[in-house]
């Protein structure tokens, strides 16, 4: 489901994302998958699966501003301008954020994206 906006706020171990336009939205959850392993290696595939899989949740979605600590959201930001390139124009910020509600969560992206549209000249859909 492709919606006009998404937010994503991440930490190491989940990521929290909410699709969005005028009327609806469509919330998501991808937990990251780590397991000890004495594999050498076997942590960063881990995150880089993690990474993967946020990447893949956003696809086609025209604006995503994404949230979270500075560690997390360097990594991501990372991953998606090594793994992912076609990504990276679709997001329009990073931001650091604490942990926030679903509620919180909305309304933060929504003042976000209607300052950014303004900025932008475009008209936000409604």
């Amino acid at each position: 489901m492709s919606k006009f906006h998404a937010v994503v706020h991440l930490d190491h171990q989940h990521a929290q994302i909410l699709q969005f336009d005028a009327r609806e939205v469509h919330a998501d959850r991808i937990d990251a998958h780590f397991r000890y392993s004495r594999q050498h290696g076997g942590e960063e595939r881990a995150a880089q699966a993690f990474y993967g899989e946020v990447c893949a949740a956003l696809d086609g979605v025209p604006e995503v501003l994404a949230l979270g600590s500075h560690n997390a959201l360097a990594e991501f930001r990372h991953h998606v301008e090594r793994h992912h390139p076609g990504l990276l124009p679709h997001i329009a910020g990073f931001e650091p954020a604490d942990h926030l509600s679903p509620g919180q969560l909305l309304a933060h992206a929504r003042q976000f994206f209607l300052r950014h549209d303004r900025m932008a000249g475009v008209p936000t859909p409604t």
